[in-house]
């Protein structure tokens, strides 16, 4: 084998399991409903998902200590899916570079249940 040439994967490193059954917007577009097919739910806000955009621009920000202050009254203006792993959000703010693999949105819906657990 050339020692130049990368092997791909014959489908992509994605888990399956996080894959949403349902991504649904609110009525007022300031949260994203999601159900998996293990029976599993979360709301994520549009607050949260904006403040944790994983983009270029965004975590160059957060480096340099300049990430914009997020209202919470902040709505989600578009969602795209991106090729079966992930869905691209627009915001209310102008934002619209973040694309969020549905394994991190699972992520985000486990972290927001936990302090419901400890509650």
């Amino acid at each position: 084998m050339d020692s130049d040439v990368i092997p791909i994967p014959a489908s992509p490193p994605i888990d399956p399991e996080a894959i949403p059954e349902e991504a649904a917007l609110a009525r007022d577009k300031r949260s994203l409903r999601l159900t998996w097919h293990d029976g599993t739910q979360a709301v994520l806000s549009a607050a949260t998902l904006r403040l944790r955009c994983r983009c270029g621009w965004c975590t160059r920000d957060r480096l340099q200590d300049r990430f914009p202050a997020v209202e919470q009254d902040i709505a989600l203006t578009r969602i795209e899916p991106m090729g079966g792993f992930a869905v691209h959000l627009a915001f209310s703010d102008g934002h619209a570079r973040g694309i969020y693999p549905w394994v991190y949105l699972r992520e985000l819906a486990r972290e927001a249940a936990e302090p419901a657990r400890a509650a």
